[in-house]
């Protein structure tokens, strides 16, 4: 069993006498806190935390981890607080170890939402602290090691958030080592029956491959002596969690994933790898477009090596990585391996991509609606399948597999996003949904005053994107909805003789009071959302009087001046446009709906004249607003073509076309245009009119 004094004399090799004594400390600390407590395996509790300090020795972390790391279930678990182990161990410990330890005071809706909240609150202590996630995972770590006391629905659970939260976090921080270990004691616990019967078969193709594994690896070994070369050649084992992944993504059989032999080449030099390709290439014949070069551009956790495929005798593929001592490490200690070579003075390129990474997550949080959308946001991003694309200037932005131009103005600027309207693929106009792919240059075309739109949330890929796309959106709801709300609420006061920027403040209590609302900005979105009826509101200040306006009103109903409103929806049944006599009625959740006033739907709303808004048409009213109208025509070729050639000509916009076949000679074309108003509308059906296979066009009405 592990003791506080084996482990003193592990940290010895690295830490000062008195940084060791500030660990102990702790530990006899945690030890008192934690006395009578047991773990489910009936090991005294202690044993945890005294594990989970040797895992972060392992990985030369600092005596403030460590001692954080002694402590980490204090908090939670004994009725000590964070103040009074900031008294007995100074402010950062205490921040690391409430960082790392998890909400439990307060009970959320479901366990998916308590999950994301502690999730939530580890990023923002992580903002402040890095090491907060490395005890973290380091605390997992330990936790999945020793899964087997607890019962099976447990292990699943822990085993689930292990998959889809700790492994991508490692994986993300470049730490490999733990993101291995965590993703095949995952399998484990969540499939021990196929995880056993991989592993068998993994042993058996083994034995079958040594022979050619050692035949390949001698005759490396032997070009790179010839040369000159002086390198380490290991041949690379796949691991469990990840042959499955492929078998089941991949659609893969277990035989086709085993056919690959993977080797690892370590070198002294940078110069050395791109001399120690030259030679495997000349020995073997590369795999046109399988060569990747992570030396130049690292990845997003700052992982860097050579990637190469080759096809050796026989026509086997061989998977060859090229890199040096130091990039190993990287590659499997990551962010920890800043801490082993800290010493250096500069920050590793792991390290600061992380901060990067952890500034973005800090970013995204302030954004998001609520924990579980901000956890969604996150997953988004843990899982990189990277896309690197280039800035005008040159500057390398990487971005998740499946990315958009959308997703790469977000990642340059939030204010380049929300202004984005066109963009430039490698100096082409592209669409703002296309996939972008490695390599290529993207330049993003900005227009003052330009706005998110809703639909980029359907090919949006990243976090930062979506997220800031959301949070422009319900901003941008909740300022129309009060601006709205406050229109009806002055129309319905002045019909009853007040007016809503002279209430007083004792009105807009009695108000509040009477809603329920905490301020009147909430009443207000409330009305504009359609949540409440504005004369109802009114009502309440003065319920003697008649609400109902009399029929000559002299206040003047609600102006429509645009076409682009969230809180105002035009009716898809009759279409409205400008021009057009028009009725409105308030929607829960949508605001107001306008209809024209002949429209069936609205007839029963007629009776409910508190549903009722009168509104009308500005006169300087501007957009495009769209209408559907139905042609019948003469069957010959060309007439689509010939149709939306007129229709352009006259600068209305086709929406979409269904064509109805009547018989051999006859069709009805339906077509739904985007127009400015009725007289742009009637100019439009008189050009359509005089073709000369047009039987009949008219205004489609419901």
């Amino acid at each position: 069993m592990q003791t506080i004094e084996a482990l003193s004399h592990r940290l010895s090799s690295y830490l000062e006498y008195s940084q060791i004594n500030l660990v102990k400390r702790a530990y006899f600390y945690a030890e008192q806190a934690h006395d009578g407590q047991r773990r489910r395996s009936g090991e005294a509790y202690i044993t945890h935390p005294l594990a989970v300090a040797d895992i972060l020795a392992s990985m030369h972390m600092d005596h403030q981890s460590l001692m954080a790391a002694m402590l980490h279930d204090v908090i939670e678990d004994t009725g000590i607080s964070k103040k009074a182990i900031a008294k007995q161990f100074g402010d950062t410990v205490a921040e690391l170890v409430d960082g790392v330890s998890k909400l439990t005071q307060i009970e959320f809706e479901s366990h998916a939402e308590k999950q994301a909240e502690n999730f939530q609150k580890m990023a923002l202590a992580m903002a402040n602290d890095l090491r907060v996630i490395l005890v973290k995972l380091a605390d997992r770590l330990h936790n999945m090691r020793t899964l087997g006391a607890m019962p099976p629905h447990k292990k699943r659970r822990i085993a689930k958030e292990t998959l889809e939260i700790y492994a991508p976090i490692a994986h993300r921080l470049g730490m490999n080592d733990i993101r291995l270990e965590f993703e095949d004691r995952g399998f484990y616990a969540m499939h021990p029956l196929r995880a056993s019967r991989l592993q068998a078969a993994l042993k058996t193709a083994r034995g079958n491959r040594k022979e050619l594994v050692e035949q390949i690896q001698t005759a490396i070994e032997k070009r790179l002596e010839r040369e000159g070369l002086i390198a380490i050649v290991i041949g690379r084992e796949k691991h469990l969690y990840s042959i499955y992944e492929k078998m089941r993504q991949k659609k893969k059989y277990f035989k086709e994933i085993m056919d690959v032999y993977a080797f690892r080449i370590i070198v002294d030099s940078v110069d050395t790898c791109y001399r120690v390709l030259g030679v495997i290439h000349n020995l073997y014949k590369p795999v046109a477009g399988e060569f990747k070069d992570y030396i130049a551009i690292p990845k997003a956790n700052g992982y860097q090596s050579l990637h190469t495929v080759l096809l050796g005798m026989h026509g086997v593929p061989i998977e060859v990585q090229i890199r040096t001592k130091e990039m190993d490490e990287m590659a499997n200690n990551g962010i920890a391996a800043h801490f082993l070579y800290k010493n250096s003075g500069d920050e590793s390129i792991s390290h600061s991509r992380a901060r990067q990474w952890v500034q973005g997550l800090l970013e995204m949080q302030r954004r998001a609606g609520d924990s579980l959308e901000f956890i969604e946001n996150v997953k988004i991003d843990l899982f990189p399948d990277e896309v690197y694309v280039f800035t005008p200037k040159g500057r390398i932005v990487e971005l998740p597999h499946g990315a958009t131009p959308i997703d790469f103005a977000y990642a340059v600027h939030t204010d380049i996003g929300h202004n984005c309207v066109a963009c430039r693929i490698n100096g082409r106009l592209a669409p703002l949904s296309q996939p972008l792919q490695s390599g290529q240059k993207v330049n993003i075309i900005t227009s003052q005053g330009a706005q998110p739109n809703p639909n980029w949330l359907n090919f949006a890929v990243s976090g930062k994107a979506r997220s800031a796309i959301r949070h422009f959106l319900k901003h941008q709801r909740h300022h129309q909805s009060v601006a709205l709300g406050k229109r009806l609420l002055s129309r319905s006061l002045a019909d009853v003789g007040l007016k809503l920027d002279q209430l007083s403040e004792e009105q807009e209590k009695q108000l509040l009071t009477a809603t329920q609302m905490k301020s009147m900005e909430d009443l207000l979105e409330d009305i504009g959302l359609g949540n409440r009826v504005a004369q109802a509101v009114a009502k309440l200040l003065q319920p003697d009087a008649d609400v109902n306006p009399p029929s000559g009103s002299i206040y003047s109903p609600l102006t429509i001046d645009s076409a682009e409103g969230m809180m105002i929806t035009f009716a898809r049944c009759c279409r409205p446009i400008p021009g057009d006599p028009i009725i409105g009625h308030i929607s829960s959740g949508k605001g107001l709906v306008v209809h024209q006033d002949t429209c069936r739907n609205i007839t029963e709303l007629r009776h409910k004249p508190e549903k009722i808004s009168y509104v009308n048409w500005a006169p300087t009213v501007t957009g495009e607003f769209l209408v559907d109208v139905r042609v019948e025509v003469e069957s010959e070729r060309g007439i689509i073509a010939t149709l939306a050639t007129r229709v352009t000509e006259q600068g209305g916009s086709i929406e979409h076309i269904k064509v109805n076949e009547r018989d051999a000679h006859n069709s009805v074309i339906n077509l739904c245009i985007g127009v400015h108003n009725r007289i742009h509308l009637a100019n439009i059906m008189r050009r359509v009119r005089n073709l000369s296979f047009v039987l009949r066009i008219n205004r489609a009405k419901n």
